[in-house]
C-alpha cells in the first residue's frame, strides 16, 4: 500500500500552510534553515545505537528516506495550532473546556465553536482510507494484554527515554516538567492515554481514546505556542520547531516497531495478529495528526522509517535538561496514595523500569546510565527477578489463552476490566501544560519588543 500523500504535499504543509497560513505560529520561522539537531552528515555523531546492525550511510544515501525525516522535523500540528493560536482570546480553560464539549457531545454543542475548533474536531472525525477499522479493534484487543499487565512496570522507563537527547527533550523541560510533581503528572498521562485508546471502541468517534488523542494534541500545541511566541529558550537554529512530528513518532509507533523488527530478523511478513496492532498503531498516530508517510504498512518500511529518526537525530545530552528530567521522573511518585501496598508496589515499579530503561534505551550502559542519576541497585535486581517472571508471564499466559476462540470472550472481559482499574490508579489526566513556565520569557519578550520600538 503506497502512501496517498506525496513528500511535496508535505513540503507544502511545512511552507505554505505554516507560515503563510499561520504567521502568528510560524511567522518567525525560517523553513529553507536545516537545523543543527539534523545530523545528515555520514561523519555527524548521531542517535542511532551501535546494536541497530544498519548501516547509517545507506539509510542518509536514501534521498526520499532522508527528506522525509528533514520535512518532518519541521512539521507541527497545522490544524490543531490554528485553534490554539485563538488560546490568548478564549483563556486557557476555554480552549480546554471547549475541546473536551466538543469530543464528549458534538461540535454542534458547543457555543460559538471558532471554525478553527470545527476544523481540528473534523479532521480527527475523517477515517483516511488507508485505515482498516476492523483491524484496528482487533489490533487493540491484542494490545489491551501488555497494556494492563505489563505497561504499569515499564511507562516510567519507556518515558525517560524521551528525555536522553537535548535536541528532543527540551520542550518538556521549559514547561515546567523538572519537578516531581509534574513529572508524575506527566506519566501517569502518558499511560492513561495508551490505555484509553486500546479500551474496547476505545479510538471510535465516542470513545475515551479519541477525546484522550485530542488533548494530547491539544496540550502539544500549547507547548509549540508557549514556546515560539512566549519562551526566550527556544532557538531554531538548533532545535527547528517544538514537538514536531518526527519527534511523536517514536512513542505511536515503539509496540509496532517491535513487531517489525521480529518480523524483519525472521524475513517474513506480519501474521495478522502483528498486522493488527500495526493497524491500531497507525490510527492511533493518525487521530494524533502524524502523517502517512510516517507510518508504513510493511515490516521493512516501518523499521526503515523508525530507525532513519535516529540516524538524522544529532547525538546531544545536556545535564541541566535530560540529567533534571530523568532524575525527576525517577523520583516521581506514580501510585494515587501511600498506602503500604501501594509504596511496595512502587518500589518494584521504580526497580522494573530502572532496569527496562538501561537495557532497551541505554544498550545496558550502566555507567552512562549513572552518570544521568539512574543506579541499579542490588535490591533493585532482586526486585526484578521476582517480578520479572511473573509480569512475562502472565502476558505470555493471557496471550496464549486469547487464542482459544471460547476462552478469548472471558479472557478478554478479565484484561479489560484489569486494565479499567490500571485507569483508576493513574488518576484524572488534565493534558494541559504549565503557562506560567513561560511568564518571565513572555515578560522578556514584551521589554525587548517595548525597547526597540
Amino acid at each position: 500500500m503506497k502512501p496517498t500523500m506525496s513528500i511535496e504535499t508535505l513540503q507544502a504543509r511545512v511552507r505554505r500552510r505554516q507560515s503563510t497560513d499561520l504567521p502568528e505560529l510560524y511567522g518567525d520561522i525560517d523553513f529553507d534553515m536545516i537545523p543543527e539537531r539534523l545530523a545528515l552528515s555520514v561523519d555527524d555523531e548521531s542517535d542511532l545505537p551501535s546494536s541497530a546492525r544498519i548501516s547509517r550511510a545507506g539509510l542518509l544515501a536514501d534521498n526520499d528516506l532522508v527528506e522525509l525525516m528533514t520535512t518532518t522535523t519541521m512539521l507541527g500540528d497545522v490544524v490543531c495550532g490554528a485553534y490554539v493560536c485563538l488560546m490568548p482570546e478564549l483563556g486557557m480553560q476555554q480552549t480546554i473546556d471547549m475541546v473536551r464539549q466538543a469530543c464528549r457531545t458534538g461540535i454542534d454543542s458547543v457555543a460559538d465553536a471558532p471554525p478553527q475548533l470545527a476544523a481540528f474536531i473534523g479532521s480527527m472525525e475523517e477515517v483516511p482510507d488507508w485505515i482498516d477499522m476492523d483491524m484496528v479493534e482487533d489490533g487493540a484487543r491484542e494490545d489491551r494484554i501488555v497494556s494492563a499487565l505489563g505497561a504499569p512496570f515499564g511507562i516510567r522507563g519507556a518515558f525517560l527515554a524521551t528525555f536522553i537527547n537535548e535536541y528532543a527533550a527540551l520542550p518538556m523541560a521549559i514547561t515546567g516538567s523538572l519537578s516531581d510533581k509534574r513529572a508524575a503528572r506527566r506519566v501517569n498521562e502518558t499511560a492513561s492515554f495508551f490505555a484509553t485508546t486500546v479500551l474496547p471502541g476505545g479510538m471510535r468517534r465516542d470513545g475515551p481514546g479519541f477525546e484522550a488523542a485530542a488533548m494530547v494534541r491539544l496540550m502539544h500545541s500549547m507547548v509549540r505556542y508557549n514556546a515560539l511566541r512566549r519562551s526566550t529558550k527556544w532557538d531554531q537554529t538548533r532545535f527547528g520547531i517544538p514537538i514536531p512530528q518526527i519527534d511523536q513518532m517514536p512513542a505511536g509507533l515503539i509496540s509496532a516497531f517491535l513487531l517489525a523488527s521480529n518480523a524483519k530478523r525472521e524475513k517474513r511478513d506480519y501474521t495478522y495478529s502483528e498486522r493488527a496492532q500495526v493497524e491500531m498503531a497507525r490510527y492511533r498516530c493518525h487521530l494524533l495528526g502524524l502523517p502517512e508517510e510516517l507510518l508504513p504498512t510493511d515490516p521493512s518500511g516501518l523499521f526503515k522509517v523508525f530507525i532513519a529518526r535516529a540516524a538524522t537525530l544529532r547525538k546531544g545530552y545536556d545535564d541541566a535538561t535530560c540529567g533534571e528530567l530523568v532524575r525527576a521522573t525517577m523520583r516521581a511518585y506514580l501510585r494515587p496514595n501511600h498506602s503500604i501496598m501501594n509504596q511496595i508496589g512502587e518500589s518494584f515499579e521504580r526497580s522494573f523500569s530502572t532496569a527496562f530503561f538501561i537495557k532497551a534505551f541505554l544498550n545496558g550502559d550502566a555507567e552512562r546510565a549513572k552518570e544521568m542519576g539512574v543506579t541499579l541497585t542490588t535490591a533493585d535486581k532482586v526486585r526484578v527477578a521476582a517480578v520479572a517472571p511473573v509480569v512475562f508471564g502472565s502476558i505470555e499466559a493471557a496471550k496464549l489463552l486469547n487464542k482459544i476462540p471460547p476462552l478469548r470472550p472471558g479472557v478478554d472481559a478479565a484484561i479489560t476490566w484489569t486494565l479499567r482499574q490500571r485507569l483508576r490508579n493513574y488518576g484524572h489526566a488534565e493534558y494541559k501544560t504549565d503557562a506560567s513556565a513561560y511568564t518571565h520569557a513572555a515578560k522578556t519578550r514584551r521589554s525587548q519588543t517595548a525597547e526597540a520600538s
